[in-house]
């Protein structure tokens, strides 16, 4: 990408990006965003509201006609998305070349795959309460001519890693559940196992195993599995402390945390 600097004025009144809850001021940041989340570009943002913010906001009028011409032409999300970067030369012509394959790719796949994969990465970003909104919809729409259980089966597992992200373990418990139920692989069934003692007690615990029939080398490999995931956790929050007590390394810290909050 070519430029870092605000060329072009900024807002006075920002333009709100529903799918990440963050207000923009400026082409800049608009091309930011377009560009570093491709999976989050939906009629949220292609939409004549936001062709209006660009002629009103931005005083960009030319601009405003392209993406008007765009919405009625419906060529496709690529096709109105290109000359927003092409208003400030925001992309290498590689980078343009690139950016359009891969949403090309992106747009003839089935809108429920779209909408998992806009899910996905928003659990990849730590979004965790927007991906669940998203999975449910998912599920919501679930009916004739549905994708399979097997896609499914995916959707409550995603959901059940989201919920467990948001610490709500009973609830994650209950999706790799409904996962499994769906594929009924040992995979799935280490995956429920493994939630449950994080808010069962001991012996409901037991008694679940009991139900659902799991064996003891699975129940075992399963157990060894969290200890492993214990011990590593474990020694990198005692390597954490370590490097903190380093004055010079907890700046450097607090500097990374800084950029990555400020979206360096």
């Amino acid at each position: 990408m070519s430029f870092d600097l605000c060329q072009v004025k900024t807002a006075s009144k920002p333009y709100f990006i529903e799918n990440i809850s963050t207000y923009i001021y400026s082409i800049e940041e608009l091309c930011f965003y377009l560009y570093n989340n491709m999976y989050l570009i939906d009629q949220s943002i292609v939409n004549e509201d936001l062709c209006v913010w660009v002629r009103d906001e931005l005083d960009l009028k030319r601009l405003y006609r392209q993406l008007h011409d765009q919405l009625e032409k419906n060529d496709g999300t690529a096709a109105f998305i290109l000359p927003i970067f092409r208003e400030i030369g925001y992309l290498s012509a590689d980078e343009q070349r690139a950016y359009q394959e891969e949403m090309n790719r992106l747009e003839v796949q089935p809108g429920e795959t779209k909408a998992k994969l806009k899910a996905d990465y928003l659990v990849r970003c730590g979004m965790h309460s927007n991906a669940i909104r998203e999975y449910y919809q998912i599920l919501q729409r679930q009916g004739p001519g549905s994708l399979g259980a097997q896609f499914y089966s995916q959707i409550w597992n995603n959901l059940g890693c989201a919920m467990a992200g948001m610490f709500e373990f009973q609830k994650a418990g209950d999706c790799f559940y409904e996962a499994w139920k769906l594929v009924r692989t040992r995979e799935m069934l280490r995956k429920y196992v493994s939630v449950l003692p994080l808010y069962l007690t001991d012996a409901q615990y037991r008694d679940r195993l009991k139900e659902l029939g799991a064996d003891r080398e699975l129940t075992g490999r399963i157990q060894e599995y969290n200890l492993s995931i214990a011990r590593e956790a474990k020694e990198a929050s005692r390597e954490k402390i370590e490097r903190a007590a380093s004055p010079g390394m907890l700046l450097s810290q607090i500097k990374e945390e800084y950029c990555r909050s400020a979206g360096a």
